[in-house]
């Protein structure tokens, strides 16, 4: 009998990488193509996983998002939000806060570094235990910076997909925050792509809004949210199609990202529909 996403995966298997996995949660469950735990750095696609974890540091009270954080008034919300003025990298920042959407691995890390300071635990043992603990993501860990540094698979990915359509750490309006544009209206750059006006972003994850051209497919809803990383990775969630989809593989967006990847996903949103 014909998988639904039989479409998504002759496109991947067409991919020009070396490998690749991916999987699709939608209405009929998780599907996946090729090895699901082949285990990979996953790059920006590790930030909605930090985000997540700082989301529960504030739902437990150790930090909160109105926490001052560098700048004079920057916070912990400006940071997950790219609106801290902060640059890609460097500890001087660029701008005033929520002045402009500046893309930052620096406020991921100041983030992470004011959790540890709140909390007394070293992130990458908060993400753990927080995120991917709970969701029995067994095979990703935190090496090194959480703005780029998880190395995970698809599998577990799926399992932190399936928590992005329906929440189970943290409290609904905590999530409804996180994933609805914060500091609506700013404009900014979304990297490897270019100049967007408005540039919208929720609290560590990309909100899709009406940017042209885009990483997703023209058929995904405006509320998508997700996240892609420069090494070839990205997570989308689509709340009105109810789907969601992980892919790895490993080779530099700006090779291959934009040719390839909106025509997947709109065979994955056709096939979520079947």
């Amino acid at each position: 009998m014909p998988d639904a996403h039989d479409a998504a995966w002759r496109l991947a298997d067409a991919f020009p990488v070396d490998a690749v996995s991916v999987a699709v949660i939608d209405r009929a469950g998780t599907h996946t193509h090729g090895d699901p735990h082949r285990t990979q750095r996953i790059a920006s696609v590790s930030k909605p996983l930090a985000a997540w974890a700082v989301l529960v540091a504030v739902e437990e009270g150790s930090v909160s998002l109105d926490d001052p954080v560098g700048q004079e008034g920057c916070t912990l919300r400006h940071l997950l939000a790219h609106a801290g003025g902060y640059p890609f990298d460097g500890a001087e920042p660029v701008g005033a806060a929520a002045a402009r959407r500046i893309y930052s691995n620096t406020g991921f890390d100041m983030v992470a570094t004011h959790v540890e300071a709140s909390t007394g635990i070293a992130f990458a043992e908060y993400l753990a235990e927080a995120v991917f603990a709970p969701l029995g993501m067994a095979s990703s860990e935190l090496r090194g910076s959480c703005a780029k540094d998880v190395h995970s698979c698809a599998a577990d990915l799926a399992l932190f997909a399936a928590e992005l359509r329906r929440p189970t750490l943290l409290a609904r309006a905590t999530y409804v925050e996180a994933v609805t544009p914060v500091f609506p209206g700013l404009q900014g750059i979304l990297p490897g792509v270019g100049p967007m006006d408005p540039c919208p972003w929720g609290l560590g994850v990309e909100i899709r809004g009406h940017k042209t051209p885009h990483w997703t497919s023209p058929e995904n809803s405006a509320a998508t949210f997700g996240h892609f990383g420069g090494i070839g990775t990205f997570l989308w969630v689509d709340p009105v199609a109810d789907a969601a989809c992980v892919m790895l593989a490993e080779r530099e967006f700006d090779e291959w990202g934009m040719d390839h990847w909106p025509a997947f996903s709109t065979a994955v949103l056709r096939g979520a529909r079947a």
